[in-house]
C-alpha cells in the first residue's frame, strides 16, 4: 500500500473514530433536559401537592417527564422523516448512474438506512409517551391518583370521549401510532413526505389545548404556538437526528475515502467516484437552510405567545412565570449563536482536508444539550400560572362570548382598513412567501435572465390583500357580521387569487431554483411532481376547477360547515385555506401562465367563466331574497346596537356576494380576451415564419388537395 493510500485510510478512520464519540453521549445529553425541568420544577413549587386535591408525586413528576420526553420524541420521528425525504439520497450513487443500473448504486444508502430506523425507534417512543401523558393528564385534572379502579377507569374514558383536552391527547396518539406503522414500511420519498405532512398534524391538537392556547386572543395565541411547535420540531430534532447520525456519517467518510483512493488508477471510477459532494457537508447545508427558517419561526412565535402572558417588562423578573421566559431567551440567543459558528464557518471549512469534524459535532451535541434543558423548561412553564389571568370575565358581552373578542365598533370606510387582529400563522405564509419571490427574482436577474416587474408587483400585491383579508378589516367584522364574511370570503376566491396567479410564483420558483443530482428532491423536484401529478391533472381539470370553485359556496353557505367554521379555530382557518386555493386554481386554469398537464381553449375558459358568473349571480339573488337568517345562533346573538338587523346585514352579504363575485369575473374575461388575443397573433407570426421558411408549401399542398378532388368530381 501505497503511503497517500495509507494516510487517507488513516484520516478516514481517525474521522470515523472522532465521529463515534458523540453517540454515547447523546443520551446524556438528552438528560440536561430531566435536570433542568427537576430545577424549574422545584423552584416554582410544581412538585408540590395541591390543596384541593392531591393526584399524587408520581403523577406531578410523572407528567411534566412524560411531555419532555414526548416531545423530544416526537421531534426527533418527525426531523428524521423530513430530512429523509428531502436531504438523504434513498440510494448510493448519482441519478444517472443508478438509471444505468449499476448494481452498488441500487443499494439502499446506508444514511438513509440509519435515519429511517430513528425515525421509527424515536416513534415508538413517541407513542407511548403520548399514551402516558394522556392518563398522567387525566390523573392531574381529576385529582384521581392512577389506579386499576373501576371509578379511574369510567373517569377517564369519558374524559376521552367528552373533554377537548382528553379527545385532543387521544388524537395525538392515534397520529403517532399511524406515523410509526407507516414509517417501518415506506421507503419511497414521496411516501415519507406525506408521512411527514400526517406526523406534522399531532402539532394542531398540541396547539389547541396548550396552556398558552387558553384566555385572551385565542386565535393569536393557537397560531403563534403552532407556529412555535413546527420551528422546534424541525430545530431540535434535526440537530438530535444529526448526533444519532455520528458513526454512520464517519463510517460513509471513511468508506469514500479509501474508495477515492482506489480509483485513483482508473479514469473511468475516477469521474464516476469523486464527482458526488460530500454527503456530511450537504447534509449539514441543507439542515442549516431548515433550521435557519425554524430558528426565526421560533424566535418570532415565542416573542407572540408571550406578548399574550405577560403585560409589562416587570413581570418577567418579578415572576415566575416571566423567569422561565427569561430563561428560554437566553438559551435562544445562544443557540442562535451557535448555529451561526455552524454556517459561517464550520461548514465551509468541511470540504477542506482538515476537517473541523470533533469541533462541528461537540458543538452539535452542546446545541442539544441547550435545547434539551429548554424544552424541560418549557414543559414546566406550562404548568406554570401566568401573570395574565385565563378566565373569561363574568360581565363578558355576547360578542365576547362567542368569538372570544369584544365586539368592535361600528364599521365605518375606514375601520376596514385601519382596524387590524394579525393572523400570525397568515402574517408568517405572507412574509415567507413576499421573501422568498424577491430573492428569487433577484437570483434570476443576476443570472442574465429577465423577469418582468410588473409580475413581481403583482404577486406582492396579491399578498398584500391576503394579509388584509385574513388580519384586517374583513377578519374583524367577518366574526360578528354575515356581510364583514362576504366580503372575506368573496376578496379570497376573487381577488387575491387574481394577482397572485399573475405572478407566476411557479416559473419563478423553476428558473431559480437548483436541480439536485444526487437522487433526493429538492423544492424544484417536488413542484415538478406535483405539476405532474394525477391530483394535479384532476384539480386542475377545466370542469373540476369550475365545479370546485362554484360549488363550494352553495356547499359551504346552507351546510353545517358553515357553523363548524365559525365556532371553531381550525375550522377557519381551513375555510381560508379552500377558498384560496379554490380561488388560485380557478384563475390559474383561465388566465394564469405557470405550467398545467392540460388547459382548455379560449372558448371553453369564456364559457367556463360565464357559467360561474351565472351560478354566482343566482346565489346572492337567492341569499338577499332568503327571509331565513343564516347561523341565527351566530350572528342573531352578536348584541351589537348600531347598523343593521341580521337578516338586513345577510340581505346586504347577498349583494357585496354578487357585486364581488361579477366586478373580478368581468375583469378576468378581459384578461382571457387580451391572452387570447396575444396567443392568436403570436401562432400567426409562428405561421408565417413557418411559410417564410417554407415557401408556403402547406398552402400549395392545400391547394392541390382542392384540386385533385376537383378533377376527380368532373364527369369523364
Amino acid at each position: 500500500m501505497s503511503t497517500s493510500t495509507r494516510s487517507t485510510s488513516t484520516q478516514g478512520r481517525s474521522r470515523a473514530d472522532l465521529w463515534r464519540a458523540p453517540v454515547p453521549l447523546t443520551a446524556a445529553v438528552l438528560c440536561t433536559g430531566l435536570l433542568a425541568l427537576i430545577i424549574a420544577g422545584v423552584l416554582t413549587g410544581v412538585s408540590e401537592a395541591g390543596e384541593l386535591s392531591d393526584s399524587g408525586a408520581l403523577t406531578r413528576w410523572g407528567l411534566p417527564v412524560a411531555r419532555f420526553i414526548h416531545h423530544l420524541a416526537m421531534a426527533t420521528a418527525l426531523a428524521a422523516v423530513i430530512l429523509a425525504a428531502v436531504a438523504v439520497p434513498p440510494q448510493r450513487g448519482p441519478r444517472q448512474r443508478r438509471k444505468l443500473g449499476n448494481p452498488d448504486a441500487a443499494a439502499e444508502h446506508p444514511i438513509f438506512t440509519r435515519i429511517l430506523q430513528i425515525a421509527g425507534l424515536a416513534g415508538v417512543v413517541w407513542t407511548v409517551a403520548a399514551v402516558a401523558v394522556l392518563v398522567l393528564t387525566f390523573s392531574d385534572l381529576s385529582g384521581l391518583q392512577l389506579s386499576a379502579s373501576d371509578s379511574f377507569a369510567s373517569g377517564f374514558f369519558g374524559y376521552v370521549q367528552s373533554i377537548a383536552n382528553g379527545q385532543a391527547w387521544t388524537a395525538v396518539v392515534l397520529i403517532a401510532a399511524v406515523f410509526t406503522t407507516l414509517v417501518t414500511a415506506v421507503r419511497a420519498p414521496a411516501g415519507l413526505f406525506f408521512i411527514g405532512l400526517l406526523g406534522l398534524t399531532a402539532i394542531l391538537p398540541m396547539a389547541l389545548v396548550g396552556h398558552s392556547a387558553s384566555g385572551d386572543d385565542h386565535y393569536a395565541a393557537v397560531n403563534s404556538l403552532g407556529l412555535h411547535l413546527l420551528g422546534v420540531v424541525i430545530w431540535v430534532g434535526g440537530l438530535v437526528v444529526l448526533a444519532l447520525l455520528a458513526p454512520s456519517l464517519g463510517r460513509e467518510a471513511a468508506r469514500r475515502a479509501a474508495g477515492t483512493t482506489e480509483q485513483r488508477g482508473s479514469t473511468e471510477l475516477r469521474g464516476a467516484g469523486t464527482g458526488s459532494p460530500d454527503l456530511t457537508e450537504t447534509l449539514l447545508r441543507r439542515y442549516s437552510t431548515l433550521a435557519g427558517l425554524a430558528l426565526l419561526t421560533v424566535a418570532a412565535s415565542g416573542v407572540i405567545n408571550a406578548s399574550l402572558r405577560i403585560e409589562s417588562l416587570d413581570q418577567l423578573v418579578s415572576t415566575e412565570y416571566g423567569l422561565l421566559l427569561c430563561a428560554k431567551l437566553l438559551a435562544t440567543a445562544g443557540l442562535a449563536l451557535i448555529g451561526w459558528l455552524h454556517r459561517s464557518w464550520i461548514i465551509p471549512r468541511l470540504h477542506s482536508r482538515s476537517r473541523p469534524a470533533g469541533m462541528l459535532f461537540q458543538l452539535i451535541l452542546v446545541e442539544v444539550a441547550i435545547m434539551s434543558a429548554v424544552i424541560g423548561i418549557s414543559t414546566i412553564l406550562g404548568r406554570t400560572a401566568p401573570p395574565v389571568s385565563e378566565d373569561l370575565p363574568g360581565d363578558a358581552s355576547p360578542a365576547r362570548t362567542l368569538t372570544g373578542y369584544d365586539l368592535p365598533p361600528e364599521p365605518e370606510g375606514s375601520l376596514w382598513f385601519t382596524l387590524w387582529r394579525p393572523d400570525w400563522l397568515w402574517v408568517a405564509v405572507v412574509v415567507f412567501l413576499a421573501a422568498w419571490y424577491v430573492l428569487a427574482m433577484v437570483r434570476v436577474r443576476r443570472r442574465g435572465d429577465r423577469w418582468p416587474v410588473l409580475r413581481a408587483a403583482s404577486w406582492l400585491l396579491g399578498l398584500l390583500v391576503l394579509l388584509w383579508v385574513t388580519s384586517g378589516g374583513p377578519a374583524v367584522y367577518g366574526m360578528v357580521l354575515f356581510s364583514g364574511h362576504m366580503i372575506q370570503h368573496m376578496t379570497l376566491t376573487m381577488v387575491a387569487p387574481i394577482f397572485l396567479v399573475l405572478g407566476s410564483p411557479v416559473t419563478l420558483a423553476l428558473r431559480s431554483l437548483p436541480a439536485r443530482t444526487d437522487g433526493t428532491r429538492g423544492p424544484r423536484e417536488w413542484i415538478l411532481w406535483l405539476v405532474h401529478s394525477r391530483f394535479s391533472k384532476i384539480v386542475t381539470h377545466p370542469i373540476v376547477a369550475a365545479v370546485n370553485f362554484a360549488g363550494s359556496l352553495l356547499i359551504f353557505y346552507y351546510t353545517p360547515i358553515f357553523g363548524l367554521v365559525l365556532n371553531y379555530h381550525v375550522g377557519h382557518e381551513l375555510m381560508i385555506f379552500h377558498f384560496l386555493a379554490t380561488g388560485y386554481i380557478f384563475a390559474l386554469v383561465l388566465i394564469g401562465a405557470d405550467p398545467l398537464p392540460q388547459r382548455p381553449a379560449h372558448p371553453m375558459r369564456l364559457i367556463i367563466l360565464l357559467a360561474t358568473m351565472v351560478f354566482h349571480a343566482f346565489l346572492a339573488v337567492a341569499m338577499t331574497s332568503s327571509d331565513q337568517l343564516i347561523q341565527a345562533a351566530w350572528f342573531g346573538n352578536m348584541g351589537h346596537d348600531w347598523g343593521y338587523t341580521a337578516l338586513e346585514d345577510q340581505h346586504r352579504g347577498g349583494e357585496l356576494m354578487w357585486a364581488l363575485g361579477e366586478i373580478p369575473a368581468i375583469l378576468m374575461s378581459f384578461a382571457a380576451g387580451v391572452i387570447w388575443s396575444r396567443d392568436d397573433k403570436r401562432e400567426t407570426k409562428r405561421l408565417d415564419r413557418e411559410a417564410d421558411r417554407s415557401g408556403d408549401a402547406e398552402l400549395h399542398d392545400y391547394n392541390d388537395m382542392f384540386a385533385e378532388m376537383a378533377e376527380r368530381d368532373q364527369p369523364r
